[in-house]
């Protein structure tokens, strides 16, 4: 029962794509030359009103939405930039392309970052919602940008969304994720002189206005391209219908999941919170041998499974190496090696390490109706309750 596609993949449908169709008519697949209101447009106010964002802008990717959202804090270059120690590299990635510096933090029980080792003065700290795990966000930070690409749908304990609750969220429609349309991101912000400052960039510095050449006034800053297509805001859109009926489905499965795993002594499932978006069963075993061994078995099986090992930042390449495209090292070369530079954690992340050597996750199926999850739910049970 090995899924071929993940998540929202399954629900891709030409028939539910007219705004496609249309901006083919049109002939227009930029969002600026429209004749109408542009899809990307609709795409984002259709976001803002299903997640109470203050103000959404379409993206090309996540990694983009990071990167604007990052840049416009206005940072001077080489200031750190607090992320957590588990988190896919584009987190690292993202903050390195903007000439800052990422400082990995260590993270807990749930892989989320532990706002307690923050220091007093931490201007600017990305929190990831991993594996749909919604994590709180730390209090008396100006910038905290809330990483929400695996965790679409998801909502803090107070009920509002994640991804809408920080100085900026960013959202991710890869094909692994939620929702996709291949690649293409958002980014959500609570104030609209922040949003107005970030739609600029994204437009190399100007003021639009719909339909006509870019405008820039005296004291316009450079910016890029990052804007999104009408192509992509159309399959966006179309995702995003599916979003309640994909978040159900996969409540649905989890709790079946849950339910009939066998009541070994030798594992344990990391509990999710109501707000969480339930994309996997996640499970910690008494050892690393153990993991790997059901791990082994699920593949036999045919069933699908993954590890969290590879998104360990502080052993990563990117951040080990610390290498650099440009030849005189930068932004690495701007590290002088002072205390706040240095990765927190209260005991070099050994507690980490050995966390993510025992733990598997074990993705749910929201495209399978009940009586296929309850059957997925007890192969599942069979295979490590054999182990």
């Amino acid at each position: 029962m090995l899924r071929k596609l993940p998540y929202g993949a399954n629900y891709l449908s030409w028939a539910e794509v007219p705004e496609l169709r249309e901006a083919f008519e049109d002939k227009a697949l930029f969002r600026y030359i429209t004749s109408g209101e542009s899809v990307s447009s609709r795409f984002e106010r259709a976001v803002e009103e299903r997640l109470g964002a203050g103000h959404a802008l379409a993206t090309h990717n996540g990694t983009q939405a990071l990167r604007l959202a990052l840049v416009g804090t206005r940072p001077a270059a080489g200031t750190p930039v607090h992320i957590p120690a588990v988190t896919f590299v584009a987190v690292a990635g993202s903050v390195l392309s903007c000439g800052l510096i990422p400082v990995p933090v260590d993270v807990d029980e749930r892989f989320g970052l532990d706002a307690s080792l923050l220091p007093p003065d931490a201007e600017r700290v990305v929190v990831a919602h991993m594996e749909g795990m919604v994590g709180p966000l730390p209090e008396g930070v100006p910038y905290v940008i809330e990483d929400t690409a695996q965790a679409m749908g998801g909502r803090h304990r107070d009920g509002r969304h994640a991804g809408t609750v920080g100085w900026a969220g960013t959202f991710s429609f890869h094909h692994a994720k939620v929702l996709t349309s291949g690649e293409g991101g958002l980014l959500t912000a609570r104030d609209q002189e922040d949003w107005v400052r970030l739609r600029s960039y994204s437009d190399h510095g100007s003021d639009r206005a719909h339909g006509q050449y870019p405008a820039w006034r005296e004291g316009s800053f450079y910016g890029e391209n990052l804007c999104s297509n009408e192509a992509v805001a159309s399959v966006q859109l179309q995702q995003f219908r599916h979003l309640d009926e994909i978040l159900a489905s996969l409540e649905r499965h989890y709790a079946l999941a849950v339910e009939q795993l066998p009541g070994r002594p030798d594992m344990r499932v990391v509990p999710r919170t109501e707000g969480d978006v339930k994309v996997s069963v996640r499970v910690q075993f008494d050892s690393g041998e153990l993991r790997d061994r059901a791990l082994a078995a699920l593949t036999d099986r045919g069933l699908p499974g993954w590890t969290l090992d590879r998104y360990f930042l502080p052993e990563h390449p990117v951040l080990k190496g610390r290498a650099s495209i440009y030849s005189d090292g930068f932004p690495w070369n701007l590290d002088d090696g002072s205390e706040r530079y240095r990765p927190l954690s209260r005991d070099g992340f050994a507690g980490t390490r050995d966390l993510l050597s025992r733990t598997l996750c074990i993705p749910l199926a929201p495209e399978l109706d009940k009586a296929e999850q309850d059957t997925y739910a007890k192969e599942l049970a069979s295979v490590l309750t054999l182990l």
